[in-house]
């Protein structure tokens, strides 16, 4: 256990000075997810009606939003090691997949806790203000790590599906498009009717009201449970199919 977790804190070091040779694609994932709040702010925000300020409803959406950019370069990530058969090297070292991919998913956390951080900063001088308690807070980035863990795993397992670095980009778009047909940016009742269906039973909506509900300190009912409970079991599916892909791919 000591030797696997030695090996995946290693890896998650080196995907963190991966990230530096990568400057580009580190800053755009950072960067997209402030541009897009920004727009949605002061583009959009005066015509959504919310019952709030608008800045004050949207950012927990841009902060899954941003977790999302994160977890898709994951996917790339892990694609591109299994091109280049830098995982036949590791297999010498005795480096088995687990340690592999909970490396590369360790990396993924700590790029998002660095681009969760920059987009609150740059919330915080537009006007976001959480009038939550300070267990609330903690509850609610507490359920952004979670979420950011389970599709960074998930993301590590598409990686090992694909073939090629730009159809592991392509194949987790459809993590980054959750938020929208969700209550990350408007409510769900302005929706076609024929979408409510899928908005308010899809993982991202519960996390989001979730989240919203304890940073401004208003009642969120089960909603949290219902997150973690999406979590855990994405988390499942996807640590049962990376370890399945990984020995698939390294027969």
């Amino acid at each position: 256990m000591s030797d696997g977790l030695t090996a995946a804190s290693t890896l998650a070091g080196r995907g963190i000075r991966l990230s530096r040779r990568n400057l580009d694609a580190v800053i755009s994932s950072m960067m997209m997810p402030i541009m897009l709040m920004l727009v949605f702010v002061y583009f959009f925000g005066g015509a959504i009606d919310t019952g709030t300020r608008y800045v004050t409803y949207v950012v927990p959406g841009v902060l899954v939003l941003c977790a999302g950019f994160g977890a898709a370069s994951t996917a790339v990530t892990v694609s591109e090691d299994m091109r280049s058969g830098v995982v036949d090297r590791f297999r010498t070292l005795d480096v088995g997949g687990a340690p592999f991919l909970a490396g590369h998913v360790a990396a993924t956390v700590t790029r998002n806790a660095l681009s969760t951080t920059l987009v609150l900063g740059a919330a915080f001088a537009i006007g976001f203000r959480p009038t939550g308690t300070t267990g609330g807070r903690l509850a609610a980035i507490g359920l952004l790590l979670a979420w950011i863990t389970a599709v960074s795993w998930l993301s590590a397992a598409l990686g090992l599906v694909t073939r090629t670095a730009e159809a592991a980009g392509a194949i987790t778009f459809f993590m980054m498009f959750l938020p929208y047909p969700s209550s990350a940016f408007v409510p769900i009742d302005t929706m076609p009717g024929w979408l409510h269906g899928f908005a308010e039973h899809q993982p991202v909506t519960p996390l989001i009201e979730s989240m919203r509900g304890l940073l401004i300190d208003q009642p969120v009912g089960d909603a949290p449970w219902v997150a973690l409970g999406w979590c855990a079991a994405l988390l499942t599916v996807a640590l049962a199919a990376s370890g399945f892909l990984f020995r698939l791919r390294t027969r």
